[in-house]
């Protein structure tokens, strides 16, 4: 047995060989091993991000609209800063002035919002040419480093409410949702960039670096496995035609009011115009001018940021009438050759209600159409709302609301776009509470039957419209997108499924008949094309402010449509006088690719020149 004396000695060793053993390992590794003594001054790691592309946006015919100018934001970590640099130089490649630099570097360090050892933004919104300039003497300025983002910008400055335009996120937007947006990202504010914002946006990438505790790089964190790229937006495929779109913009310069072109087979949105317009480049994230320009856009009595092809709400005036035939036809409240007499209005009693225009007796739902007769159709109305007794219109009103809600009218048809106003169809319900239990009949709502009263509707719908009739009974949802490039995804469901309104087609060949004779010999001789059957119809909304709204609503050609247009633009009278004409020189350029003739050419001059934004609105 060893003796106690042994094994203290014995412990005693061991205690010194450890010591030794821990000696050596903390010489080594705080000494010797310079790897660890650079680790150990590693006291942060730097989260950052790296920005996507965002998605481009391109024409139906892959003609490029919108796509990413490179910029550059200048981040500064305050500790890092040589306090000894070329101030003068640094203020003078970025173009700011010395109290700009100095204000740039004064931050609240207490407020925790900002830190000496962290990179904070010193100057945003750089652009390419600017950043070339300093980037070759960036090396000079020590605790500067830059961060590439990306801004929109339009090779051709057309479509602006259509594309729409990008912003940085507000406070609300990054406290919804944090895990997307933080501040200073940039988000899409209208248009098309607000609406397909998920798909456009793309995702963030991030890098992440080791700093020392004077916020020194000191390499990547983990050898950057932890590292990811960013994922590029998607490229939207429009299904606008850009030179339409260019062409209506033109003819609709100097006037207030809208167009909806729309390819009947597909719902695709051909051609969106607000006028008056303005060029997409005032609002891109480049321009220093921008908040002086959004100003002036603002305040400018037009109102060019309103979008009036979807979110302006009018009086549909005599387009209403082919969709007050197919009701009634449909009901059998109206025979397809019904005669009713005109003697320049429709009379009650001795007393004429509502004024027309003189032409010659209507034989037929066709002729009445092509010549537009108020007598008749408010006939063909009050006979509707009085097929279940003249004390009973409200179940007759209810028939015709719910067809006109079967053809789009009095809500948001759904376009994959932002600002769909719902327009307005008078109910029941609302008559029974406007005239206040009072026992209400078909005369006192008549000027419903020629569009006008409460009946309010878009642009939109009535291109949508025009599109049900050419197709004989049934549209697709209006879309301003058909698909992404280079990619299998495709459009929702709706954009893609035929939606049937209840209307027997034989009582839209009678509508169509009378709609090609409108253009042949009836109230829009200016829209007729020799070689292109144009169906359409005018109307004249009232105005009680200034002049008549002119309005038109077409389809052409009259088999195997094409294209379906409608044309609204305010305080320029007739509607055969502008609108008509616009539409058919548009259906013209679209099917044909130019305008003919010395007479069509004349009349293309004349809407391109004619000024309307001084008539009172």
């Amino acid at each position: 047995m060893p003796s106690t004396q042994s094994r203290q000695l014995s412990i005693q060793v061991l205690f010194v060989v450890a010591a030794l053993i821990l000696g050596f390992q903390a010489l080594n590794l705080q000494v010797l091993d310079k790897t660890f003594r650079s680790k150990a001054d590693t006291v942060a790691i730097e989260k950052y991000t790296n920005y996507p592309a965002r998605g481009l946006i391109y024409d139906r015919e892959g003609r490029l609209m919108v796509y990413n100018n490179p910029m550059y934001d200048l981040l500064v970590t305050y500790n890092q800063i040589n306090w000894a640099m070329d101030t003068a130089k640094f203020c003078e490649l970025l173009e700011i002035d010395r109290e700009y630099f100095v204000q740039n570097l004064q931050k609240d360090w207490r407020s925790g919002r900002f830190s000496k050892s962290v990179p904070f933004v010193f100057l945003s919104k750089i652009s390419a040419e600017r950043f070339a300039r300093f980037q070759e003497s960036l090396y000079q300025f020590p605790g500067f480093e830059v961060q590439l983002r990306n801004a929109r910008e339009y090779p051709i400055p057309v479509a602006a409410h259509v594309l729409g335009y990008i912003r940085e996120v507000n406070k609300a937007e990054t406290e919804k949702t944090p895990e997307t947006y933080v501040p200073g990202d940039y988000i899409g504010a209208s248009g098309l960039e607000q609406s397909y914002e998920d798909h456009l946006r793309g995702e963030k990438g991030f890098s992440f670096i080791l700093k020392d505790n004077l916020g020194r790089v000191q390499g990547a964190y983990k050898n950057g496995t932890l590292d990811t790229e960013p994922k590029s937006g998607k490229d939207l495929i429009t299904s606008i035609d850009l030179e339409l779109q260019l062409y209506a913009e033109k003819l609709m310069q100097n006037k207030r009011g809208g167009i909806v072109a729309i390819e009947p087979a597909t719902g695709e949105i051909l051609a969106m115009i607000s006028a008056p317009t303005y060029d997409p480049n005032q609002l891109t994230i480049t321009n220093n001018n921008r908040g002086d320009a959004y100003m002036d856009l603002q305040t400018d009595e037009n109102i060019p940021l309103f979008n009036r092809a979807i979110s302006a709400q009018y009086p549909p005036g005599s387009l209403f009438k082919p969709l007050l035939a197919l009701v009634a036809l449909q009901k059998e409240t109206l025979k397809p050759n019904r005669t009713i007499g005109c003697s320049g209005g429709y009379f009650l009693g001795g007393q004429r209600l509502t004024g027309c225009h003189g032409h010659p007796t209507c034989t037929s739902v066709s002729m009445a159409i092509q010549h537009s007769c108020n007598a008749y159709f408010v006939t063909v109305f009050r006979e509707l709302l009085d097929a279940y007794g003249s004390n009973n219109p409200g179940r007759g009103l209810d028939t015709l609301s719910n067809y006109l809600s079967a053809f789009g009218f009095g809500k948001p048809l759904g376009v994959d776009f932002p600002g769909e106003k719902p327009g307005n169809y008078p109910t029941t319900p609302f008559y029974n509470n406007w005239f206040k239990g009072q026992r209400w009949n078909s005369v006192w709502v008549r000027s419903v039957g020629i569009g006008q009263g409460e009946m309010l509707t878009t642009n939109l719908q009535l291109a949508n419209a025009a599109a049900m009739i050419a197709n004989r009974g049934w549209f697709i949802t209006p879309h301003l997108v058909k698909g992404y490039r280079n990619s299998q995804e495709k459009i929702d469901a709706q954009y893609r499924t035929p939606r049937k309104v209840g209307i027997r087609p034989e009582y839209f060949d009678l509508v169509v008949d009378g709609m090609e004779k409108v253009t042949i010999a009836g109230t829009a001789r200016r829209a007729f094309i020799e070689d292109i059957s144009v169906c359409g119809k005018t109307g004249t909304a009232e105005n009680p402010h200034g002049e008549d709204h002119s309005i038109f609503f077409c389809f052409a050609p009259k088999e195997n449509p094409k294209i379906a247009i409608a044309v609204y633009i305010e305080n320029a009278g007739f509607g055969g006088t502008y609108a008509a004409p616009i539409a058919s020189l548009m259906i013209e350029k679209y099917i044909k690719g130019e305008i003919r003739g010395t007479q069509r050419q004349w009349l293309e001059t004349q809407m391109l020149e004619k000024n309307l934004l001084n008539i009172k609105p």
